[in-house]
């Protein structure tokens, strides 16, 4: 397969408002994977700058994390056709990884500790609200078992199995899920709320997620899969990406779900 014939186009969300937790990582980890197996990659930020004809450029879409003010700046401008476009990319199959502010974004509203609710894209059915400026918020290493029944199904045939996601959340929100499939089971760590043990949500081929790290570094087969479903998307025809070395992500995976106490396989062969 020649690769030089496939481009990916990564839509950054508001890169100088919205990437308060080191997720700019994630964009830096498919652009690197992608560009290691010969694939052209372009960086295109989706801000206050950019057009409705950017958002259709683009083939997968990366959201990071925002302290309220900078997603109340955010929501007024992603609103009317910028905010349509972007729900008819996520609705039409276009994937998509959103960490902690970004999926607050995409449900219906997000109620701070201070101020007045935000209302989000309404693309999940997910509220989250914050229970106030006294509350302990949640901190620390997360490990996820996946439940999203499509995302579960696509690692397996591509990994042969599904290994555990692993990250670390810093949230004071607590997301509370409508009808809208979770992205996974929590293992260890708070997840949505710290009360039904789920993390997550995973629509079409979006996945939302407070799990930073950042997320993809940690766990390269997602990084891989946005990867893969975004040339299915474009290309509409089955892509296999070639192996990559991943033994120091893997030790990685291996040294935290030990310090964690997680008796599971981390090394995933590509």
């Amino acid at each position: 397969m020649n690769t030089e014939q496939f481009e990916l186009t990564i839509g950054w969300l508001y890169p100088n408002l919205m990437s308060t937790y080191g997720d700019r990582g994630n964009v830096i980890c498919i652009q690197q994977r992608a560009q290691w197996r010969g694939y052209k990659v372009q960086v295109l930020p989706l801000d206050q700058n950019a057009s409705v004809e950017d958002i259709h450029k683009v083939d997968v879409i990366v959201g990071g994390g925002a302290q309220d003010r900078q997603q109340e700046i955010v929501m007024r401008d992603l609103s009317g056709v910028k905010a349509d476009t972007i729900r008819d990319q996520l609705e039409t199959g276009t994937p998509g990884v959103f960490t902690c502010g970004s999926p607050q974004l995409l449900g219906h509203y997000y109620e701070p500790a201070l101020g007045e609710r935000i209302d989000g894209l309404g693309l999940l059915d997910l509220v989250t609200k914050h229970p106030g400026a006294d509350a302990k918020r949640c901190i620390g290493n997360v490990v996820i078992e996946v439940s999203a029944s499509q995302l579960a199904q696509d690692l397996e045939k591509m990994l042969g199995s599904v290994p555990l996601i692993i990250g670390f959340e810093n949230h004071g929100g607590r997301t509370y899920l409508g009808k809208v499939e979770a992205l996974g089971r929590v293992v260890k760590g708070y997840g949505n709320n710290g009360e039904d043990g789920m993390e997550g949500a995973f629509y079409r081929n979006a996945i939302a997620t407070y799990s930073h790290g950042p997320l993809l570094p940690k766990n390269p087969f997602l990084a891989d899969w946005l990867i893969q479903t975004a040339f299915k998307q474009k290309y509409q025809t089955e892509i296999s990406l070639s192996a990559l070395d991943d033994t120091l992500a893997n030790q990685a995976r291996e040294a935290m779900f030990k310090r964690l106490g997680v008796n599971t396989p981390a090394v995933v062969q590509r």
